[in-house]
């Protein structure tokens, strides 16, 4: 399904995104994956329009009821890719997601930062010393390499699937989580199916190599060393932080930076919300989405 404007997440900066950019009679997709920083508030009372306070997930479930009452197309399903087809002047990006592909001539990033560390102890330690974030920014240094993505999700198996076509080998970690998702994942696609393993068994260190300089391994609950070259991390759903390394855009530490206009240095790609950092409230994220919605229904007409 192709549309003028994809926005990938359904919180506050997602939902006004979309409500600005479909009454400007463009064609909208909210794309979201069910999660929320909202769902994590148990009661906003600093919001204007609300005397008596409302609840997070009521305000979350708000927001996305008033966008498909719009007419917006809500699809719940997490986005795993994001892709340039085609360059400037007719930009086209392709969207991965639940296993469908959408394409849109601009994105919209609302998706929170939700970058992810596991209580692992070394972790930190070996940050860009062995423990990467991004298989498609890192992927290149493992080649023909031994390495392990840490994760229990359908991000965990993008990032190793990403990584069976460089490394020599690639084992998924789901560190002591079912893996029965990562399983039916793994084996759907036949192409990475035999070089991909799944170890359940709980990780409690990142072990360094001989030289003490880089990651050497990792040892299990049990007491077992697996030795390796690498760690990726990929926890829960790729945040706005993963997403803008493989697009390569430009990041002030773990958000994006965009202009006041909310672009980014990518053409027809914006970013609004938490994923800018800044204030993490409501209020601001409410008026960067209006604000990306804005921008990229200008940057579709000047397209067309």
């Amino acid at each position: 399904m192709n549309y003028d404007i994809i926005i990938i997440g359904a919180g506050p900066a997602g939902i006004s995104a979309s409500l600005y950019a479909k009454r400007a009679n463009l064609n909208v997709a909210v794309i979201y994956s069910g999660e929320s920083q909202l769902d994590k508030a148990h009661k906003i009372d600093n919001y204007y329009g609300f005397p008596q306070g409302i609840t997070g997930p009521e305000l979350y479930k708000n927001g996305i009821e008033q966008a498909k009452n719009l007419g917006i197309e809500v699809i719940q399903a997490e986005v795993t890719h994001i892709e340039l087809l085609a360059p400037p002047p007719q930009t086209q990006y392709s969207v991965k997601a639940g296993g469908s592909e959408y394409t849109a001539s601009a994105i919209i990033l609302a998706t929170g930062n939700k970058k992810l560390r596991p209580a692992i102890e070394g972790i930190i330690d070996f940050e860009g010393r062995g423990v990467s974030y991004c298989a498609v920014c890192d992927g290149f240094f493992y080649r023909k390499k031994n390495v392990a993505v840490i994760g229990n999700g359908t991000f965990a198996v993008e990032e190793a699937r990403h990584l069976a076509h460089i490394a020599d080998s690639v084992i998924i970690l789901t560190d002591g989580k079912d893996d029965s998702e990562v399983k039916a994942a793994v084996a759907a696609d036949s192409s990475i199916a035999e070089k991909i393993k799944i170890d359940t068994k709980k990780v409690t260190k990142i072990i360094p190599n001989g030289e003490g300089t880089k990651v050497g391994g990792v040892a299990f609950e049990d007491g077992e060393i697996l030795t390796l070259d690498g760690v990726f991390v990929a926890l829960g759903s790729a945040g706005a932080a993963d997403f803008a390394k493989k697009l390569g855009l430009a990041l002030n530490g773990d958000s994006i930076s965009t202009n006041e206009k909310m672009a980014t240095n990518a053409p027809g790609i914006f970013s609004c919300g938490n994923a800018n950092g800044g204030l993490l409230q409501v209020c601001k994220a409410v008026y960067e989405g209006g604000q990306a919605g804005l921008s990229a229904v200008d940057y579709i007409r000047k397209m067309k």
